[in-house]
């Protein structure tokens, strides 16, 4: 039941990808790299695991490559930390190390002023 809106979102996501990244010359992020379907293959497979190998496969790749896609364009837009003071538990994604403290209006601005020369 999934795989409608998984599959509406793979089409979204790589026209996204395909025109904004080229557009602004962000690297592309390598699909192949994170799709991988390929247990359907596997002889000692029923035939109904063969296809919710391949779902999984395709599911479980898509959704990493789509967080990836999303943090190569946070990390161009937006590269400022959120701000984490009001909870504890907020998970802090990996890619925000890089990024400007929160709050931080003159580590900002001098991104800014580098990002122009």
């Amino acid at each position: 039941m999934m795989l409608v809106p998984l599959v509406f979102l793979d089409i979204l996501l790589e026209i996204y990808h395909q025109i904004t990244f080229r557009l602004l010359r962000i690297p592309r992020v390598p699909r192949w790299d994170y799709i991988r379907v390929d247990r359907h293959k596997l002889s000692y497979l029923t035939p109904a695991q063969k296809v919710f190998c391949a779902y999984c496969g395709y599911a479980n790749g898509l959704l990493p490559y789509a967080a990836k896609i999303a943090a190569e364009s946070e990390r161009y837009w937006c590269a400022i930390m959120h701000d984490t003071s009001d909870n504890d538990s907020f998970v802090v994604p990996e890619h925000h190390k890089d990024f400007l403290p929160y709050g931080d209006k003159e580590a900002y601005l001098n991104e800014i002023k580098k990002a122009k020369e």
